[in-house]
């Protein structure tokens, strides 16, 4: 009996593993490479991950995924010109160099972290109508409002270009005060603009028929499909085959 349910296990996963096979041919044969970041052809690196509004997102759902692709590159700018005040604060006063070396970190670390952890979550949900991928994304990105919440007040040492720091500087160099105001503005309205697509997104996601239990019910697909959990599960089969015959 413990070999047949081997054998079934294996044939299942075998099945899967044929059924992801066709379909990434298909996309393959349908020209669906990865498009995004858009790369020279010479480039030794490939992009990552294939986005098409037109193709993939519904028509309904395209002016709300947009301008969370756009927020997403005001991000960016955002932390850019963060670290260019903090390199002007700290040609103010060298106890600064804090604030310029983690704003060189929040660089580095949020722009791609934002892009994989609440952009393509939400792309993906409004794309295949994932519970999961909205629940993923609600849970991200409310911390990411009060991130934004955070570097808009500057609380010197923590690496952001907020009021707070900027206002400290005015006595000191009133053209560094004026940049630095200018990034917390950035922050300011890097935290309204989330807020508000915040709420566009939940009134879209409330029309699309999407539920916790949906979301659970996806995980649990994923993770029986997916085929680490496969070949362990195949693995423990064996081992109780092996056990039981010794």
């Amino acid at each position: 009996c413990l070999v047949k349910q081997q054998a079934e296990l294996e044939r299942k996963a075998a099945e899967l593993q044929r059924k992801e096979e066709e379909l990434q041919s298909r996309d393959t044969a349908r020209g669906k490479e990865n498009n995004w970041p858009p790369l020279p052809k010479f480039f030794p690196i490939k992009p990552c991950f294939y986005q098409d509004f037109n193709e993939e997102i519904p028509i309904e759902f395209h002016k709300v995924c947009k301008m969370m692709y756009y927020l997403w590159m005001y991000h960016c700018v955002t932390l850019f010109l963060n670290l260019l005040a903090c390199l002007a604060y700290f040609t103010v006063n060298a106890e600064n160099g804090v604030d310029f070396g983690l704003s060189i970190l929040w660089f580095l670390l949020f722009s791609p972290g934002a892009f994989v952890c609440w952009y393509r979550p939400v792309y993906k949900a409004f794309r295949s109508d994932s519970s999961f991928s909205f629940f993923f994304f609600f849970f991200i990105f409310s911390f990411q409002v009060i991130v934004y919440i955070i570097q808009s007040v500057g609380i010197p040492r923590w690496g952001n270009s907020g009021w707070i720091s900027a206002i400290s500087v005015i006595r000191t160099n009133l053209a560094v005060a004026v940049f630095m105001l200018v990034v917390a503005g950035f922050f300011t309205v890097n935290a309204v603009l989330a807020v508000v697509l915040l709420k566009m997104v939940h009134s879209k996601y409330r029309r699309t028929g999407a539920s916790f239990q949906k979301a659970q019910q996806e995980f649990s697909q994923g993770v029986v499909t997916n085929r680490n959990f496969q070949t362990a599960a195949a693995t423990a089969a064996s081992s109780a085959v092996q056990g039981a015959f010794q």
